[in-house]
């Protein structure tokens, strides 16, 4: 587990160096590590090397290991995909989701967040380049879908999430970045008060930064190489 602890390190060190690149406080980006597929006692080993935030993209597997390590107070982000059925346990469990690309998503998790649980912390997911094959709302959709998601109660809209898609061009990729980061803008100067930019993985975290990424999110170069799964939850 020494591993965990030591590439969580290294990590810590890239986004610093990278935000300093920028012009920027390392402390304005926040590190989510992404623990799917790897079992709770990684996610304990990362959290005893002082991670507190994780993502997770499978609902069942994220819920078991949410029950298994609740005395450690985690912070839980369910960051893939999510199904219509699928609402109920990540509205009852999680702190934020980042996939949010739907109205009838933002309403059922809104319906089932529990009164007494603080907000559920929303980020819309922007396909910002255009894959077909890729969840999220095309960027000219997202000004109309914030406006709906912003007035549902127990939510509480803090951004935008992107994953562009794996391209070698660092250009190409800065200017997916940016889209996003000009579109939060936007929305800002619209009224709202978006605080969250998340973008940026283990291959690509630098050049999300210097485009104003606030939260990356790292699995493999924490936690190594994916595990395949038998069965995806």
């Amino acid at each position: 587990m020494t591993t965990i602890a030591a590439n969580l390190q290294a990590v810590r060190e890239r986004v610093a160096r990278a935000a300093i690149a920028a012009g920027r406080r390392p402390e304005d980006v926040v590190l989510l590590a992404v623990s799917k597929t790897w079992p709770a006692y990684c996610v304990a080993a990362a959290a005893e090397a002082g991670q507190r935030l994780f993502g997770e993209n499978y609902v069942q597997e994220g819920v078991a290991k949410i029950a298994e390590l609740r005395a450690r107070a985690l912070e839980w982000h369910f960051i893939g995909p999510l199904q219509s059925n699928k609402t109920r346990p990540v509205a009852a469990h999680f702190d934020w989701v980042h996939s949010v690309d739907r109205l009838k998503l933002a309403e059922r998790l809104s319906e089932q967040r529990d009164a007494e649980l603080p907000p559920l912390d929303l980020c819309i997911q922007v396909n910002v380049s255009g894959e077909a094959s890729k969840s999220g709302v095309a960027p000219d959709e997202v000004p109309e879908l914030a406006r709906q998601v912003a007035a549902l109660p127990r939510l509480r809209l803090r951004g935008l999430m992107a994953i562009p898609e794996p391209d070698g061009d660092e250009g190409l990729l800065r200017s997916r970045f940016a889209t996003v980061r000009r579109l939060r803008d936007e929305l800002n100067a619209a009224g709202f008060a978006l605080d969250t930019l998340s973008m940026g993985m283990s291959h690509d975290l630098e050049l999300a930064i210097a485009e104003g990424a606030t939260m990356v999110r790292v699995g493999t170069a924490i936690f190594g190489t994916r595990k395949l799964r038998e069965e995806q939850t």
